[in-house]
């Protein structure tokens, strides 16, 4: 399966590389996510629920961010393991570009191989869920980024909430935990990326 889409964020290339460099504004925008922990330098531990076809699964990967130039691209190697459901594993290049002082041309590519169900159900139905969660971020991450920093990240944990609802209705613990991370604690306790970048 290979993916690429360019998408206008409304902000400038600073910002958007801050923002895609936040694991609590990724863990808001991304359907279905639940938790994106560090795991190493420039490493992170992510769980997500998401229905591709009629499979249904908790899934549980990793990804190592290669190839970084801020605030211009990186790279993202990631594999990860839905038990019955199958596997994935794949990488994506993210680059961003200045369209002006107050917008950015965001455009990735993606490239990703599916093994036991995921396999099995055909790869258009892999392509048009992968396609409609891609579609769903972008559009949460626009409006979280066009809101500004007043809403305080208060509405699109709310929004990730709702899409592990949709995603996956029977993973109500899993909504639980994650509604329980976003609290003060696991906000000071959790790291940027860019953070962990600036280590390196």
């Amino acid at each position: 399966m290979e993916l690429t889409e360019t998408h206008t964020l409304p902000v400038s290339q600073q910002r958007a590389w801050e923002a895609l460099n936040d694991t609590e504004i990724l863990r808001g925008c991304i359907p279905g996510c639940e938790s994106i922990d560090p795991d190493g330098e420039n490493a992170y531990l992510v769980a997500l629920s998401a229905a591709v076809g009629p499979v249904k699964a908790r899934f549980k990967g990793r990804m190592q961010l290669t190839d970084i130039e801020a605030p211009t691209s990186y790279s993202i190697v990631f594999e990860g393991q839905g038990g019955a459901a199958g596997f994935a594993k794949g990488n994506a290049h993210v680059s961003l570009q200045a369209d002006g002082d107050t917008a950015t041309k965001l455009t990735y590519t993606a490239n990703a191989q599916v093994g036991g169900k995921l396999a099995q159900i055909g790869s258009r139905l892999v392509d048009g869920a992968a396609r409609k969660i891609a579609g769903e971020f972008f559009k949460r991450f626009g409006a979280r980024l066009g809101a500004g920093d007043e809403g305080d990240g208060t509405a699109a944990p709310k929004g990730g909430e709702n899409a592990a609802e949709q995603t996956a209705p029977d993973n109500t613990a899993s909504n639980e935990a994650a509604d329980g991370e976003s609290g003060g604690d696991a906000t000071k306790r959790k790291k940027s990326w860019t953070a962990w970048i600036s280590k390196s």
